[in-house]
């Protein structure tokens, strides 16, 4: 399945299953989840990254859990609107999760958000609102992230 825009993921999602929000940095995966509805995202965790075997396995049993049968993956735009180098290993991680439909146990349904900000607006309200220390956001942060960016998606997806 190739990647599609988000109203393709919302038509192409089997009915009750859930979309998994990604936010992929060169140490962590924060995951968050949409509830079956499609209507809200909540944070799930935060896996530190190894290997790209290892962390599709752990991306596979979340999604075996949780029924998740899509992503949305935050795509880190520059302010400008332009692409840069992690925009394109973003996209390259897209396509191998694609690859990876075996590990994976179904063919995944993949997105683009951009995420702009999301990980400045996840540390803002895990700062302000949830009155978090620094050391308790960074175990977090990423987490909170991609609740930001499967929410946006969510909401644009209507």
């Amino acid at each position: 399945m190739p990647v599609v825009s988000l109203k393709e993921l919302k038509q192409k999602l089997p009915r009750g299953k859930r979309l998994m929000g990604v936010d992929q940095s060169a140490r962590n995966l924060g995951l968050a989840l949409s509830n079956p509805e499609l209507t809200i995202a909540t944070p799930l965790k935060t896996i530190q990254r190894t290997k790209f075997k290892a962390d599709v396995a752990a991306l596979a049993a979340v999604c075996r859990e949780y029924e998740v049968a899509g992503f949305v993956i935050g795509l880190p735009l520059n302010m400008d609107d332009t692409e840069g180098p992690r925009t394109d290993s973003v996209r390259h991680f897209g396509d191998n999760l694609i690859a990876a439909k075996e590990t994976l146990g179904f063919d995944p349904l993949i997105a683009f958000q951009d995420e702009r900000l999301s990980t400045f607006e996840a540390d803002q309200f895990l700062s302000a609102e949830m009155g978090m220390s620094r050391d308790k956001r960074k175990a977090v942060i990423d987490a909170h992230a991609a609740a930001h960016i499967l929410q946006a998606a969510l909401e644009r997806m209507d």
